[in-house]
């Protein structure tokens, strides 16, 4: 499917289907913007405020929902696209890493610093998280051990995380990680996070691709 793009009288809505995970954040907090299951129109930018809109878009962990203020209407927040002051990868129960930063994904420039990658290894749009997770069945924790780490000189700027063939997410750049419940597990500057599911170590590799026979 391609981008949907709804403009309304203040704000203009982009919905990437690909990237999209169900998390339902969108349709729990505003129902009255994102209608699903109905026949004909189901975006409905008038609905809430332009500031509400771009935090809707701000809280998108998969990127899939970009807003962006209308040129003809005022206000101090330009759109949903604005830059973290902190890096984070947010490790989700039985579920994908939520990364939000200023991203480079495979050697691309990323237009929205939020993003969602697999780390069952059964996407079909890796790396991003396509929500094959939940058919397969995948368990990992969202509660990681935290590590011995030291504070980050800068805790953020660019990120760039480059999928390995057949291996991992090769992630460079100033990254806390963080545990489904907020708990800080390690800040790193390098890292190389699984992506295949079968680590002992998660989030991070271990090697077991290897073995795995993983490919990507």
């Amino acid at each position: 499917m391609s981008i949907e793009v709804v403009t309304g009288k203040d704000a203009t809505i982009h919905f990437d289907a690909s990237k999209c995970i169900h998390s339902r954040t969108c349709v729990l907090s505003h129902p009255d913007v994102f209608v699903p299951n109905v026949v004909g129109a189901w975006i409905h930018p008038d609905a809430q405020p332009v500031e509400e809109l771009i935090r809707l878009g701000q809280n998108c962990p998969s990127g899939a929902i970009t807003v962006q203020r209308n040129a003809a209407a005022t206000g101090a927040s330009a759109d949903s696209n604005g830059l973290p002051i902190v890096n984070t990868v947010r490790v989700r129960e039985n579920g994908p890493l939520a990364v939000e930063a200023e991203l480079r994904i495979q050697g691309q420039p990323q237009t929205n610093p939020r993003a969602t990658l697999c780390r069952c290894g059964q996407s079909k749009s890796k790396p991003f998280c396509d929500g094959s997770h939940v058919a397969a069945g995948f368990v990992a924790t969202g509660e990681p051990a935290t590590a011995s780490f030291e504070a980050l000189a800068v805790r953020n700027g660019a990120l760039d995380v480059q999928p390995l063939p057949n291996g991992p997410l090769r992630v460079v750049g100033n990254l806390e990680v963080v545990s489904g419940t907020g708990r800080t597990c390690n800040k790193v500057t390098e890292t190389y996070l699984c992506r295949c599911g079968n680590s002992k170590n998660k989030p991070y590799c271990d090697g077991s691709h290897k073995a795995a026979g993983f490919q990507a």
